[in-house]
Formats: structure tokens, sequence, C-alpha cells
């Protein structure tokens, strides 16, 4: 009789895989590959798959009805135990083998039923499917928390007029609150990337196993339905060898970051002393350790910076992908890391953004004095002699002399008198100065979307609307 090879590796005994293997998996390759202490935040997801797994196994007579309820009945109380804060950290490879463990530990050899007609391949897909899908829905609730942040800045400060800008110059003056609506429909637009990747999430794995599918007559429907996706996926090499969806959440998670990004800069400029439009809230502020006078606004910075990594965390998997055969690969384990700290990050971020704003106060007086003196009527006064029957380019023209007119003698606008404007055209009457202040040019926008109150009024009601 040949001797049966001795196991020799302390890390081939416990693995799922060791049969094949008669040596040890070094202790450095061990380490290295070990996805437990990140993955492990997927427990919820993988006993809830399993749970649905070992119901159809006994649905179909795979395994016996007897079989499948002790399956359940261990998985349910495996998941009331590790409830709420999930397993322990330890040796085990990933959290699919901890799970499995565990399961053993309580069932004995039952436990290896539970793995029939299906691969670590496909569960770690629908594992992953799984808490992406509950990832976009904490996403669209936290930036809806943001809108709503953002309707209330912009309803409290609805007086308040401010420069508008291109390339950081002053351009037309705009109502603070039409400035800050612009960012609800950012956010708007954001809501719908996270629940188009949603859909695109919320589509089965299970039942590809490795690659090729299985020869017992698994019921991928039941399944789907039992986890509440939408379908199956119709190709068994797609279904465990893509992250297009773990793609698509990561950009749709940095375009989020963006637009945070953006306003936190704008944030961060009006609370600085050469703007000064804004108080910022002490609890989202620090201090300097050196100079006491300082308050700086650390969070809105921090939003900032972070908007990096989460772009690194996409570029990441996009990298990761681009050279992958079919079908598994053991490369796609980064995709989770990835994707965890994307979510994390943009639901920290979202957070935060939406507790500042809530705390911010516009300066209307600083507002004001940024507009005196301002050569942003330029545009009223061509449109004026435009509307009079002058060329609208010739009435450009002519607006730019006056401009050059107004700051060789270091007035604003609508400091010139009627007297002084006519010099430039006969068109112009006495009540073009009265249109050149800054409340006038924002009340004259009065177009679908534009600057006027009646106008950003009813873009709040829409907003309200539609956010909810």
């Amino acid at each position: 009789m040949t001797d049966l090879p001795k196991n020799t590796g302390a890390h081939t005994s416990a693995k799922l895989w060791g049969g094949r293997f008669a040596g040890g998996v070094e202790a450095a390759l061990h380490q290295f590959q070990a996805s437990l202490p990140f993955d492990a935040r997927m427990w919820r997801e993988d006993i809830t798959a399993s749970i649905a797994h070992a119901r159809m196994l006994g649905a179909t007579g795979i395994i016996t009805a007897e079989d499948a309820d002790g399956l359940i009945a261990g998985l349910q109380a495996l998941l009331a135990a590790w409830e709420p804060d999930g397993p322990e950290i330890d040796a085990q490879e990933d959290i699919h083998s901890k799970v499995e463990a565990a399961l053993r530990a309580a069932l004995g050899p039952l436990a290896g039923k539970l793995h029939t007609a299906r691969s670590r391949n496909d569960q770690v897909a629908t594992d992953f499917r799984l808490y992406l899908r509950n990832g976009c829905d904490q996403l669209d609730a936290a930036l809806q928390e943001a809108q709503r942040a953002l309707l209330a800045c912009a309803e409290t400060h609805l007086d308040v007029v401010m420069p508008g800008f291109t390339h950081l110059q002053h351009a037309q003056p705009v109502l603070a609150a039409h400035h800050l609506l612009a960012y609800v429909w950012m956010l708007a637009r954001d809501r719908e990337r996270v629940a188009d990747a949603r859909r695109r999430i919320n589509r089965l794995p299970l039942g590809a196993a490795a690659l090729a599918g299985t020869q017992f007559p698994i019921d991928r429907a039941m399944v789907a339905r039992e986890l509440g996706f939408a379908g199956v996926l119709e190709n068994s090499l797609d279904a465990v060898a893509d992250r297009d969806f773990a793609v698509e959440f990561l950009a749709a998670c940095s375009l989020t970051m963006v637009h945070l990004s953006r306003l936190c800069e704008e944030i961060i400029l009006w609370a600085s002393q050469e703007f000064a439009w804004i108080e910022l809230p002490e609890g989202y502020c620090t201090g300097s350790s050196i100079m006491p006078q300082k308050k700086n606004p650390d969070g809105a910075e921090l939003i900032r910076g972070k908007s990096g990594r989460v772009f690194g965390d996409l570029l990441g998997l996009l990298t990761a992908l681009k050279g992958l055969p079919l079908a598994y690969n053991k490369d796609l384990q980064e995709d989770k890391e990835a994707a965890f700290d994307a979510l994390d990050t943009t639901l920290a971020c979202l957070r935060i953004t939406a507790g500042m704003l809530r705390g911010i106060t516009f300066r209307r007086d600083r507002t004001l004095a940024a507009l005196a003196g301002e050569m942003s009527a330029a545009t009223e006064i061509a449109d004026y002699l435009a509307a009079k029957g002058l060329p609208f380019r010739d009435a450009h023209h002519l607006s730019g002399e006056i401009v050059r007119y107004a700051e060789s003698r270091g007035k604003g606008l609508a400091d010139l008198s009627p007297a002084e404007l006519r010099r430039f055209s006969p068109l112009i009457g006495d009540d073009l100065p009265l249109r050149l202040t800054p409340q006038a040019v924002v009340a004259a926008k009065t177009s679908h979307g534009g600057t006027a109150p009646e106008r950003v009024r009813e873009q709040l009601a829409r907003a309200r609307a539609e956010v909810g």
C-alpha cells in the first residue's frame, strides 16, 4: 500500500482546494493573497447568497430537503451569531472560506454539501454585486441628503446677490441660491448614474460555476428571485470574468467626487479673507497650533483632496482589467479594495458636505461690496442696444467702449449718468442706468433656468419636488 503524501504546509490542509497539493503554501504567499481582512465586510452577502443557494439545491432535488433545511438553519444561526459586527479576522483565506469553516464546525460534513453546483468564482461575483447594490442605495441616500442641504442653504439665502464667474473673473451677477442650485442638479445626475449602475449590477452570476456552468439541474431564476436580482447573466464566462459593473460604480463615485471637489473649492475661496463671502460653521473647521487667529476649512479641503483617492481607485481597477484573458484571474481580487474604498470615501465626503452646508452663512454685505464699481452689467448695455435695433455685434463693441470709458474714470457702469452713456449712442435713454445695478441685472434674467428671483423660486420648487 502506498503511503499518502504528508501535508507539510501549514496553510494547505484548511484550504478548500488543498487536495491537489502535497506541500504547503509559503507563508508569505498566504499572507499576500489573503483577502479576508478586506472582504470580511461581505459576510452578510455571502451568508445570504448561500442560504438562497441551499434553498435552490433542496428545491431542485440536488440535495435532500432535509440537508437543505440543515444548511439553511446553520447559515441563519451563523448570521445571527455574527451580528452586528461580523466575524473575527483569522488565518482563513477569504470570507467564503471563513463561512464554510464556521459552518463545518457547527454542522460537520453536511457543510460540505453547500458548495455543490457553485464555484468561488461565481460566489465571489454574487457577493460583490450584492454588496455594491446596497452601496448604490447608500450613495443615493447620501446624495439626496447633500441635495437637501444645498436646497436649505439656497432657500435661506434667496436674497443674496453675488458675482458670477467665468475664467474666475467677474462675469455677471447671480443669486447665491442660483449658484447653489447648479450643484443640486449635478448631484441629481449623479443619482441617475448610481441608479443606472445599480440596474447593471443587479444581475445574478451564481450558477456560472467556475466558468462553464454546471451539470447539476440548478434553477438560477429561483436564486435570482430570492436575492432580489432582476435576472441572471446570460453567459457563464462573462458572469465570472468581468467587473465592468464595478468600474461603472467607481465612475459614478468619481463623478460625484468631481462635483463635491468643485463645490468645496468654491467654499474654500468664499471663506478666505480675500472673499469673506461666507462664514463656515466652526464644527467643520480647525485652528492652527501656532497662529491663534486661524479658522481653517479642513472639511472642505479634505473632500477636495480625497477626490484624487477615488479617481485612483477607478484607474487602478481599469488597469487591472485591461489585459485579462477570459475567464477568472486572481487579478480580479483587486476589485474589492478599490470599490470599498471609493464607497467609504464618497459616503463620508457626502455626509461632511451636507453637514457643512447646513451651517454656512452668506455675508450679504460682502457679496454686495464685491459688486461695487462693477463692469459685469456690460452685457446688459449690449442687450439694451440690440433691443433698440442695433446689430448685436455693433452693440457689443459699443458696450466695450463704455467699459473702457468707465474704467478710465474709476467708475462702475451703474455709476455713469445718462448723459455720459448717451455720448456713445443716441439710442440710450434715461432708463439705462437703472438697469445696470446688480439687482436689476439679476432680475432681468427671466429665461427658463435663469437667475431672476421668480425663476429661482420656481427652480427651487422643481428641485424640492424631484429631490424629495
